[in-house]
């Protein structure tokens, strides 16, 4: 599966920050990842104490955003 940049993702395992696991964020990355990142994304948005963290593919959920205004 791939990402795009903005997609909400719950994070099912991370071997980055054990402290993720179970939240979400968003994919920050503009291009899929390579050899710099060993090939794993870069989630943020995930809580004020934890920092943007590295996941592979395979620790990541797509997730359905969250609607602005609520749901009606």
């Amino acid at each position: 599966m791939t990402f795009n940049a903005g997609d909400h993702v719950l994070i099912r395992a991370c071997a980055d920050d054990p402290r993720a696991v179970g939240k979400t964020g968003r994919i920050l990355d503009e291009v899929p990842p390579g050899p710099l990142t060993n090939y794993r994304w870069t989630v943020a948005g995930i809580s004020l104490l934890i920092a943007p963290v590295l996941c592979h593919t395979h620790e990541l959920h797509k997730q359905i955003p969250p609607t602005a205004g609520g749901a009606r």
